[in-house]
């Protein structure tokens, strides 16, 4: 992603006819791939419990997701995405293979402007699947026109409005490191990151 740029999105889980939803939509499968997301943190995860995400995407190098705006609320996360090489000791702490589709939809909305929509349906390798709808801005103040976009193709994907889906790394943790995974909910309560 260019630097700069806002990631404004909202997780889903999807269901078996997502594709021909987008299909019908006027979506466009760009194409398909598979991926190994590898996330690093210290041993105590002092990043994710600062909310910051370290992962090394086979192909793309270093990402580090770090807290967007404040004051936005819902079923959606904003973050800003650095991609320099991280100057932190850290530790492998999960590693996955992720199948994705990625889609592109160009959808209008009640004020006649259009934006770019990007859909990303991944399966992982430990048989967890989910969504994303994706839309990328300049600057916050066009961070509620991309959340109302991304919210109208939701409801047209019958994507149901209670809160969202657990992202994958969440759900490894849930699985393989039940620890982990319990060090999270004591500093995020119930409501999880990506």
């Amino acid at each position: 992603m260019a630097q700069g740029l806002i990631e404004v999105e909202r997780k889903f889980v999807p269901g078996p006819s997502t594709e021909e939803r987008l299909q019908e939509l006027g979506g466009t499968l760009e194409h398909r791939v598979t991926f190994r997301d590898s996330y690093y943190d210290t041993p105590e995860l002092s990043l994710m419990r600062a909310d910051y995400w370290l992962r090394q995407r086979e192909g793309s190098g270093w990402e580090l997701k770090c807290p967007g705006a404040a004051g936005v609320s819902g079923p959606h996360t904003e973050y800003t995405e650095l991609t320099a090489e991280p100057s932190i000791v850290v530790q492998l702490l999960a590693s996955f293979v992720t199948k994705r589709s990625a889609w592109k939809l160009v959808l209008s909305g009640a004020d006649g402007e259009e934006r770019l929509l990007r859909v990303d349906l991944d399966t992982a390798d430990f048989g967890y699947a989910v969504g994303e709808v994706e839309a990328l801005v300049h600057k916050e103040a066009e961070v509620p026109a991309a959340l109302e976009k991304i919210h109208h193709l939701s409801s047209l994907l019958g994507v149901l409005e209670q809160g969202r889906a657990p992202a994958k790394l969440i759900v490894y943790l849930q699985r393989f490191r039940p620890q982990d995974y319990q060090r999270l909910l004591e500093v995020y309560g119930s409501k999880e990151k990506p």
